[in-house]
C-alpha cells in the first residue's frame, strides 16, 4: 500500500468531515467546562479533529446535530446492541419512572426474579446479583474470587477488556511476563502485585502462572475483542477449564462484548463451565445496567461464610445497582428485545457483512487483510492469518489507515465502533444496511490500491 496516497487520502477526508460537521465542530469546540472537551474522555476515541455530536438515535440509525443520518455500527460500543431506544423498553422506562416512580428507593422489585431466572436460562448460573455497569460487575466478582479462596491475586489476558478494573490492566511483556499496559494511568500499584497475565490461546503460559498457587481467579472473554476479534483455538476453553479447576482456581468469564455470540453469549453456544460469569451494557437496553452470577456451590460457600458481610461491608454493586428502572429495562429487554429470534436475524447479519468484507479483500487483492466474525459482530483487520493472541492483535493495529476507513465511511454515513473496524447488528439492522456497507467499502478499497 501506498502509505503516502494513504496520508493525502486521509487528510482529505478529514477535511471533509470538518467541511459537513460544522455544527459539531463548535460545540466541540465551547465545550471548556469538560474535561477533554467531551463528557467521558473515552468519545474523543474517534478519527478526525472532533466528534460528531448526537441528535436522535432510533433502531440502528443515529442523527447528529448537523443533520446528518448515520447506518449505526457501533452501537454504543455494545451498550446498543438492543438497538437505539427500543419502543417496548422506552415503554416501560417510561412507566416505570414516570407512573409508578421509585427508581432509587432500595427496595427490590419483581422484576428482579425474572431477570435472574432469565439469565440463568440463557446461561446457567444460578445466581445473581446486579450492578449498573460491567466494570463494577467484574470488581464484585474478583472480591468475591478472593474472599472464598483467601488468594490475592487475578489473572487476565494479555489485551483482554474488562472496563477500568485495575487488576485488568497487564499485558505479557518482551520478556513473557507481566508488565503494566501501556498508557494506564494512576495504577494504584505495580500490577504485578495483584495480577498475573497469560496470552489467549497460550495454555502452557497459563499452566505456568496458576502453579504458582496465588491465582484466585481466572477472569477472562471467551473471544478477545476490545483489541481486535481473537477467536478461541479448538481445545483452548476447555483447557483453560480444566486447568483452573486442577490449581483450585475460580473461572469468571466476561460476556460483556461476547453476548453478540448468541441469546446465552458464548457459554450457551460453546457449553462453557463458569464458577462466575458477567455481563453489562447490552442487557438494558440502553439503561445503565450489569449482572455478575455465581454457581450455586459458590453462592452456598460464600452465604456460609460467617466471616463475610456481605450486606454491608460486601454489598457489592453499588447503591443504585439492582434499581428499579435498571431491572425494568433488563426485563423489557431480554424478553421481548434480544430474543432467539432477534439474534439469529443479527448474526445472519453478520455473516452477510463479513462476506462482503472478503469480497472486498479479494478483489482489490489484499491478502494480508483478513475478517473475523462472532455471532452479530464482525471486525476486519490488516494480518493475516488473523492474530491469535491480544500481543500479535495489538501489533497488527494499524491506526492511520483505521482512521482513513472511519473518516471515509462516516463522511458517507456508516458508523463503526471508533477503535478497530468493528461492526455490531442490532434487531433493526437490514440487509440494505449491510450492503450499503459493502459498496462503501468496496469504494474506499478502491481508492486505497488505484
Amino acid at each position: 500500500m501506498d502509505r503516502t496516497r494513504l496520508q493525502d487520502l486521509l487528510a482529505r477526508e478529514s477535511a471533509e468531515a470538518e467541511r459537513l460537521n460544522p455544527r459539531s465542530k463548535a460545540a466541540y469546540a465551547r465545550a471548556e467546562h469538560l474535561f477533554g472537551r467531551v463528557p467521558m474522555t473515552w468519545m474523543n476515541k474517534t478519527a478526525g479533529a472532533f466528534p460528531r455530536y448526537l441528535d436522535t438515535a432510533r433502531g440502528a440509525r443515529v442523527t447528529d446535530i448537523d443533520g446528518h443520518e448515520y447506518i449505526d455500527f457501533s452501537l454504543g460500543d455494545t451498550g446498543a446492541m438492543a438497538g437505539h431506544s427500543p419502543a417496548v423498553v422506552a415503554e416501560v422506562v417510561q412507566r416505570r419512572f414516570a407512573e409508578q416512580g421509585g427508581a432509587t428507593a432500595m427496595l427490590p422489585t419483581e422484576d428482579a426474579e425474572w431477570v435472574g431466572a432469565e439469565l440463568t436460562r440463557r446461561f446457567g448460573l444460578a445466581r445473581w446479583s446486579f450492578s449498573l455497569t460491567a466494570t463494577d460487575a467484574n470488581r464484585w466478582a474478583i472480591r468475591l474470587a478472593r474472599a472464598v479462596t483467601d488468594r490475592p491475586k487475578i489473572l487476565v489476558n494479555s489485551y483482554s477488556y474488562h472496563g477500568s478494573v485495575d487488576e485488568s490492566l497487564i499485558v505479557v511483556g518482551p520478556d513473557g511476563h507481566g508488565t503494566a499496559r501501556p498508557g494506564n494511568v494512576g495504577a494504584p500499584c505495580d500490577v504485578t502485585l495483584t495480577s498475573r497475565v497469560a496470552e489467549f490461546n497460550d495454555p502452557a503460559q497459563l499452566e505456568r502462572e496458576l502453579a504458582h498457587g496465588d491465582v484466585a481467579a481466572v477472569l477472562m472473554e471467551p473471544a478477545l475483542t476490545n483489541i481486535g476479534i481473537v477467536l478461541p483455538e479448538p481445545g483452548y476453553l476447555a483447557a483453560v477449564r480444566e486447568l483452573t479447576r486442577k490449581h483450585g482456581t475460580l473461572l469468571v468469564i466476561d460476556e460483556t462484548h461476547t453476548f453478540s455470540a448468541g441469546p446465552g453469549g458464548c457459554t450457551a453456544a460453546w457449553d462453557l463451565e463458569p464458577d462466575l460469569l458477567t455481563i453489562g451494557k447490552a442487557i438494558g437496553g440502553g439503561i445503565p445496567a450489569g449482572a455478575y452470577g455465581l454457581s450455586v456451590e459458590l453462592a452456598d460457600r460464600l452465604l456460609g461464610r460467617a466471616d463475610l458481610d456481605l450486606v454491608d461491608m460486601g454489598g457489592v454493586g453499588g447503591t443504585l445497582a439492582g434499581n428499579a428502572l435498571s431491572v425494568a429495562a433488563m426485563r423489557a429487554t431480554l424478553e421481548h428485545v434480544l430474543t432467539e429470534e432477534a439474534f439469529a436475524h443479527m448474526a445472519k447479519l453478520s455473516e452477510r457483512f463479513a462476506a462482503g468484507v472478503q469480497e472486498g479483500i479479494d478483489a482489490h487483492a489484499l491478502p494480508s487483510w483478513t475478517v473475523s466474525r462472532l455471532g452479530a459482530r464482525s471486525e476486519y483487520r490488516f494480518a493475516s492469518p488473523a492474530p491469535r493472541t491480544g500481543t500479535e492483535s495489538e501489533a497488527a493495529g494499524d491506526p492511520e489507515l483505521e482512521d482513513f476507513l472511519h473518516l471515509y465511511l462516516a463522511n458517507r454515513g456508516i458508523l463503526l465502533t471508533p477503535f478497530h473496524s468493528m461492526a455490531l447488528m442490532c434487531p433493526d439492522t437490514t440487509e440494505r444496511d449491510v450492503d450499503t456497507h459493502t459498496r462503501v467499502f468496496a469504494e474506499a478499497l478502491a481508492e486505497l490500491t488505484v
